[in-house]
């Protein structure tokens, strides 16, 4: 019986893998789209995250079930020179009940890293895991709750932004506690998005510590730039504005996400034509995509924070990174091919 499920398991593996290939053939959006919707399909959840095979190629990009194991992750990457951000993985829950463990979870691990002296990471949450579906109420007070614990141990908090559905209650809920917390809580823009240009300038004025990405969700084109291109130029655009005299002069702290290596050298140019050192921004890349890259930014003199998830809930996000990089979908099928 157990073969039978392991050569079922593996049917469904090279059928995905194949279908995969063949969408990244016939053109990249096509492939992404697919990715995309597999992310949020609980049939493709089920059956993917229960294979082995599948969770050891994940572990790629996942530093673990736990907190221990995420922790040993972020103090190699700070022994190597980098910063780091750590991600309880999670979101979408749908009672109450999810949205507290969540939150005890990030509590637990605000505790884990004040233990451990030589771990400086600070914390990223999903308004979603918190409850933000079920009672925006109920997400506001977790994440006050999460940023008290925070202020007491002098980190910091940043909120990811998800899909354009809750574009606007997020930003809500970050200013209000912005004006509760200050610096101490950041957010999360993103470059596909039509309307980001005129939310930027907006935390612009309020001196906002930002992280823009491209971004990761299926929006409709009325609401994202559909080309590649639309969406970098704006990446480029936005980071311009961010890293501008009057956004520094406001207290603006910017986090360049970005695997993109034209994306950084813009960033790059930009900022040693108006002399802006190095120190006053950082570049921001997750774990296991682009090492060769991430070190030789530090080696460089960049900062660069690496964004270290970890959590049982690995498989929405290890599908969503395939989405953003179409490249790493090579990865995934070459360890299948050595198993």
């Amino acid at each position: 019986m157990k073969k039978r499920g392991n050569l079922l398991s593996t049917t469904w593996l090279l059928f995905f893998l194949v279908t995969a290939v063949f969408f990244y053939k016939f053109g990249e959006r096509w492939f992404r789209s697919l990715l995309l919707y597999l992310s949020n399909a609980g049939w493709a959840r089920n059956l993917i995250s229960s294979m082995p095979l599948a969770q050891r190629v994940a572990s790629r990009f996942v530093a673990g079930y736990d907190i221990d194991s995420a922790l040993i992750v972020a103090r190699q990457l700070e022994n190597d020179g980098m910063l780091t951000t750590m991600d309880y993985l999670g979101e979408s829950v749908t009672t109450v009940d999810e949205a507290i463990r969540a939150k005890e979870q990030i509590l637990a691990l605000y505790d884990h890293i004040e233990k451990n002296d030589d771990i400086s990471a600070n914390v990223s949450v999903k308004l979603s895991q918190l409850g933000l579906a079920i009672d925006s109420k109920l997400a506001m007070q977790n994440v006050r709750e999460l940023l008290q614990r925070a202020e007491l141990y002098d980190n910091k908090l940043r909120i990811d932004m998800e899909d354009s559905s809750v574009t606007d209650l997020t930003l809500d809920i970050y200013r209000t506690l912005r004006q509760e917390f200050g610096h101490r809580v950041g957010i999360v823009i993103q470059s596909y998005l039509h309307r980001t240009e005129t939310d930027t300038r907006q935390l612009i004025e309020n001196g906002a510590w930002v992280r823009v990405c491209k971004g990761a969700y299926a929006e409709p084109a009325d609401i994202a730039f559909e080309s590649k291109e639309d969406t970098d130029h704006n990446y480029i655009h936005l980071t311009e504005l961010l890293l501008s005299a009057e956004a520094r002069t406001n207290g603006v702290y910017l986090g360049a996400a970005t695997h993109d290596e034209q994306m950084i050298w813009a960033v790059m140019e930009y900022a040693a034509a108006n002399n802006i050192p190095a120190s006053a921004y950082e570049f921001q890349m997750l774990y296991g995509i682009r090492r060769d890259l991430q070190r030789k930014l530090v080696a460089d003199g960049y900062q660069v924070r690496v964004y270290v998830p970890f959590g049982e809930a690995w498989y929405p996000y290890f599908v969503r990174r395939l989405a953003e990089r179409p490249a790493n979908i090579w990865f995934f099928i070459s360890n299948f091919f050595r198993q």
